[in-house]
């Protein structure tokens, strides 16, 4: 379920990424061909994250608000996760007195940087009609800086997750670019849970993990972060719950291990940190930092990694289509 590492092709494309969490979708975009230049991100434990997988990237421990990217100019791709605006300023002009929606600040950072395309990802719920009028101040934002401007709502079980979570993508690039690009085509095979963590589930000598695979054939609900303000780490409201149930899963709370040996075979067991992390699509290999609630939100509140390599690779495959048909000349000059 985890993509494959493309070959190392020429040009090298840079990328920086705002609000970049713990990395789903700095994971994705460097498995699609760009070389990260900087991570903005605010949140200490999602800094330490980036900084024990990539210590070679330069991560910035900053409020978006009070950065600059002026030094930045040129960069290729600026890309970004930032937070949802809430559903009271609908209707209203951008970013209008609600300093929870960051969505001005990555617009005034795309003027600042001049990246020859621009990807930014949200919640499903900006797709919604009452934020029509948002989307187009957006929109006409972004095509007066000289951008060719879409969404879309890409859901992740298209591209190897095995979870429901449908998210709302913004894919800006200059005219060149976007004639060629096209959002990526959904994979033919959907994954389940029982088989993305069936493995996981094993681990300890769980003698129930055969029948539990057999009974976890469906995707997951939607994995949610959790507020800081809130206890700790569960699977989401009753909803989400029931429906992790249906999959043999106890979904109030995250488990320090898998189960044992020990553990009854006709009791739900919990999901363990490191099998969220698979079902939102993180390679093993990724590291998190923190104790397990910092590192279940971090894994929460990701996009998952397929999904931005899936549209990484669109947009690289536009700007070198673009690139290719500049005369030699005025790419030297």
């Amino acid at each position: 379920m985890r993509p494959a590492r493309l070959r190392s092709r020429k040009p090298t494309l840079t990328a920086i990424e705002l609000c970049a969490g713990a990395g789903g979708q700095a994971i994705g975009l460097d498995l699609a061909g760009f070389e990260h230049v900087a991570a903005v991100e605010i949140d200490a434990h999602a800094c330490a994250t980036l900084r024990l997988n990539r210590p070679q990237w330069r991560v910035l421990e900053e409020d978006l608000r009070s950065f600059s990217g002026t030094s930045f100019r040129g960069v290729d791709l600026l890309a970004g996760g930032v937070p949802c605006p809430p559903f009271s300023i609908a209707g209203k002009q951008l970013g209008a007195d609600d300093e929870r929606d960051l969505f001005p600040e990555a617009l005034r950072l795309v003027e600042e940087i001049r990246p020859a395309a621009v990807m930014l990802e949200n919640v499903r719920g900006l797709a919604a009609e009452r934020f029509a009028d948002y989307r187009a101040s957006v929109l006409g934002r972004l095509e007066r800086l000289g951008y060719v401007a879409a969404w879309r709502v890409l859901n992740a079980s298209d591209y190897g997750v095995p979870q429901l979570r449908p998210r709302f993508i913004l894919v800006a690039l200059r005219p060149s670019a976007a004639e060629h690009f096209a959002w990526p085509k959904p994979h033919r095979e959907v994954p389940t849970v029982g088989h993305a963590i069936g493995d996981l589930m094993a681990s300890a000598g769980w003698p129930g993990a055969p029948a539990w695979v057999a009974g976890a054939q469906a995707l997951a609900p939607t994995i949610v972060g959790g507020s800081k303000k809130h206890g700790g780490p569960d699977l989401g409201p009753t909803r989400a719950r029931l429906e992790w149930a249906r999959l043999g899963v106890d979904g109030l709370g995250i488990a320090n291990a898998p189960p044992d040996a020990a553990f009854p075979v006709s009791q739900k067991p919990k999901l363990t940190v490191p099998m969220v992390a698979r079902i939102q699509g993180f390679p093993d290999t990724w590291t998190l930092s923190g104790g397990k609630t910092a590192a279940y939100r971090q894994v929460g509140n990701a996009f998952p990694p397929p999904v931005a390599y899936a549209v990484g690779v669109s947009i690289r495959k536009a700007l070198l289509k673009s690139l290719a048909e500049v005369p030699a000349q005025l790419r030297l000059a």
